[in-house]
């Protein structure tokens, strides 16, 4: 169950930073992001759907180039708690996230271009590719999971 976790802990990091991309208009691609965010969605690993509730508070540098996340995601069968850091430089982005309950860490990277986001995660033996559809207030992500366990997260979400 702890490698379930780690591997859900991995993919749910992944939305939590991609989620966070913004306008590239803006004065930094994470300015319109600060605050706090929740969304819902679902996670279906080994052919099982669930639920999932994520609440995220962003905090943003002043130039709006990097970002500190907290996010707490629950399904019925799972709590995850994740604290990521991430930065972007001409469109690239790189990073690492961690999961405070169970101690697994890893990185990200991936590129930014015109309110898409394209990345792979990586920690403990586990990659993930995500993309991100960024429109206005609200971001969609899905996250493909690879490694010992496949899964798939999708993620809603919105300004609190």
């Amino acid at each position: 169950m702890n490698g379930l976790r780690s591997q859900f802990a991995a993919a749910m990091s992944a939305a939590a930073l991609m989620t966070s991309i913004g306008d590239p208009c803006l004065a930094g691609p994470f300015s319109a992001f600060a605050g706090n965010w929740a969304g819902n969605g679902t996670l279906t690993m080994s052919g099982t759907r669930e639920r999932i509730r994520c609440r995220a508070i962003y905090f943003v540098s002043s130039g709006g180039e990097s970002l500190q996340q907290i996010l707490r995601c629950a399904s019925d069968n799972f709590i995850i708690d994740v604290h990521s850091d991430v930065v972007e430089i001409d469109g690239r982005l790189s990073g690492t996230w961690r999961e405070t309950s169970s101690g697994v860490s890893g990185s990200l990277s991936g590129v930014a271009h015109a309110g898409t986001i394209r990345g792979l995660i990586s920690g403990l033996g586990v990659t993930a590719a995500l993309s991100l559809i960024t429109h206005g207030r609200s971001q969609y992500a899905s996250i493909n999971l690879s490694g010992a366990t496949t899964a798939i997260v999708i993620v809603n979400f919105h300004r609190v």
